[in-house]
């Protein structure tokens, strides 16, 4: 795999994550570079539930619209509930990092799948800790990778919507690019 850099925005809120994403997005980056996660119901929530029909995903539940909308700008993404994080939803490029430590392909403690997939790109553990707790604060994460200069731009755009935490972690692992769908006969 090759080494890249990757900035971490920490947001409060789904609205400011979307704005990032949004953002960047408009500045030209390939959503092949970025991935947003971050929780994706609450208890309170009446109904909760998601399906796929026609490439889009349908969720419905306090964020149905946002992680609706995001799902189409980045065509990948995997919900899942761990004790560790509760139930979150992340997507693009560790969308699929995070389908493999929960296939079992990484380990990382007793950490969640979340903070496997993180820890597997090269991100120091004690971030990766910090990422968990802030998931399960409720904060939403958006994740840029690619060169130094690519990370440098993204962090002066990310610093505009006021993230809570801005990071870098320099020389990690690219995000492995996603799998092929394969589907059983029926």
């Amino acid at each position: 795999m090759e080494r890249t850099d990757i900035s971490v925005a920490r947001f409060p809120d789904h609205t400011q994550a979307e704005v990032a994403v949004k953002a960047l997005a408009q500045a030209g980056f390939d959503m092949k570079q970025l991935s947003i996660i971050g929780r994706g119901y609450h208890t309170e929530d009446n109904v909760v539930g998601f399906y796929n029909a026609g490439g889009r995903i349908r969720f419905w539940g306090k964020y149905g619209a946002f992680w609706g909308s995001l799902w189409g700008l980045f065509g990948a993404g995997i919900f899942l509930s761990s004790p560790l994080t509760g139930p979150v939803m992340a997507l693009g490029a560790l969308a699929m990092i995070v389908l493999s430590a929960v296939e079992g392909a990484v380990a990382f403690g007793a950490s969640s799948a979340i903070g496997a997939a993180i820890y597997s790109m090269g991100i120091p553990e004690n971030s990766v800790l910090e990422y968990e707790h802030a998931l399960k604060a409720d904060s939403f994460l958006v994740f840029v990778h690619g060169t130094a200069g690519d990370v440098a731009r993204a962090k002066s755009i990310l610093a505009t919507v006021k993230p809570t935490h801005l990071d870098v972690h320099e020389g990690v692992t690219e995000p492995a690019p996603p799998a092929p769908v394969v589907r059983a006969a029926e």
